[in-house]
């Protein structure tokens, strides 16, 4: 069935467009943009007035968890978790169990991303066997499966020569290798930032050089091999600057920044809410400042989630204990509307950037534009829809987020992909 998009604010980056305009779909593509289209007659037809109408977004760092810990998340659940955030597409980490290191587990993800997935999803493959840090994984037989990058997240690839090779395997596949940049060592038994904070609260931190020595290494190793590689979570000023130093001279190094390290800071981390507790840890309000900066400049490329769901259990008790991370796919866009754009911090032009071309570009992937021809993955805002972050109401199997309760202005309320409405499920 054809679907037209009325009178909505068309803003696509790739293209260069911003204006009021309709988008017609046809056939899963999107066929024309234009003022008052003729609808065709058998045409499903949604009034978006007053709502804009971007790219379907990607979020190019999430933890879907199956195949192995379906408690937490499955693909079917963070799926319906991305289209409700305004996510048309995921990248999905390796670190499942099994880990995601040979086309058995590609095919399984892939699977069930096609029987039970209502956004699309692509598979992250690990750097090393069961992230293990030791040897190299099946690289070649994953890129054939269908991996668009490789990494061991939430591990740190620790041996130099290791990454190296890694680097160069990739070389052909022109695929990028994905940074978990922190030093263990440095980091070692670590619960949150080192500074005044984590002083005066008296949990064990983790200074930025954790991350910043990494950054580097990752850095010189891509300047060595001419590989692509891809800092995820950056969080600290130090890593913008070698980033940014970086890419001045050619190297081909690119960026993420999530939107908990963009809106918190280590002062989060007073109240011992385990739901503060993430991995690299939230820092100061002048990291945060350098990463706003870096995100509007474009020395980071895009905005990822890093969605690490948890259950309830993990999430409780001592701060120290608890496991790392949060949900962020149902929060993500909100909050970034809320606090950065609504008060001038961040043209939406650009968030919308962030959040679609950017990182289509960056994995090569289908998307990321509302040019005709393109597949029909669009993402609609209501940038003036008052709503309180309600956990109870996730699409997710997860509700470990530090943002209950906080009231926000501005909001996905439509996702689709290939066409179809997946988000709200049952549209107008």
């Amino acid at each position: 069935m054809a679907l037209l998009l009325r009178n909505g604010r068309v803003l696509d980056p790739a293209s260069r467009v911003d204006a009021v305009q309709d988008v017609l779909v046809e056939g899963g593509t999107i066929t024309r943009l234009g003022p008052t289209l003729a609808a065709p007659a058998e045409a499903r037809v949604l009034d978006v007035t007053r709502k804009v109408v971007c790219p379907g977004f990607i979020d190019m760092h999430v933890h879907l968890r199956e195949p192995g810990y379906e408690y937490k998340e499955t693909v079917a659940t963070g799926t319906r978790a991305a289209a409700a955030g305004g996510f048309a597409a995921v990248c999905c980490m390796a670190n499942t169990h099994p880990v995601n290191d040979n086309r058995s587990i590609t095919d399984y993800i892939l699977a069930k991303a096609r029987s039970e997935g209502v956004v699309r999803v692509y598979p992250i493959g690990a750097v090393t066997r069961g992230l293990r840090g030791e040897e190299l994984a099946e690289l070649a037989e994953l890129a054939e499966a269908g991996c668009v990058g490789y990494s061991d997240d939430g591990q740190c690839v620790m041996n130099a020569r290791l990454y190296r090779r890694a680097m160069e395997y990739t070389l052909p596949f022109g695929l990028p290798v994905i940074s978990h940049a922190e030093d263990h060592h440095l980091s070692h038994g670590a619960a949150m930032n080192e500074g005044v904070v984590s002083m005066e609260t008296g949990l064990a931190g983790a200074p930025p050089a954790a991350e910043d020595v990494m950054v580097a290494r990752d850095i010189i190793l891509a300047e060595l091999t001419g590989a692509h590689v891809h800092i995820a979570h950056l969080s600290t000023a130090g890593a913008v600057r070698l980033v940014r130093d970086a890419k001045a001279r050619g190297v081909k190094v690119t960026a993420e920044v999530t939107p908990h390290h963009l809106v918190l800071t280590e002062e989060a981390v007073r109240h011992y809410d385990p739901n503060t507790k993430m991995s690299p840890p939230l820092r100061t309000k002048r990291d945060a400042q350098a990463l706003l900066e870096a995100l509007a400049d474009g020395t980071i490329d895009c905005v990822a989630t890093d969605h690490a769901p948890h259950a309830l259990a993990e999430k409780e008790g001592e701060y120290d204990a608890a496991a790392w991370g949060i949900v962020g796919l149902e929060t993500a866009v909100a909050l970034l509307l809320d606090r950065l754009v609504r008060p001038g911090l961040l043209g939406l032009d650009t968030l919308v950037a962030r959040l679609s071309t950017d990182p289509a570009r960056l994995l090569h992937l289908p998307g990321g534009s509302l040019a005709p021809g393109a597949p029909a993955d669009i993402t609609v805002l209501d940038p003036g829809l008052e709503h309180t972050i309600d956990p109870a109401r996730f699409r997710s199997r997860s509700r470990n987020t530090p943002f209950g309760g906080w009231t926000v202005t501005g909001a996905p309320v439509m996702t689709i992909v290939g066409g179809t409405v997946v988000h709200p499920e049952s549209a107008p």
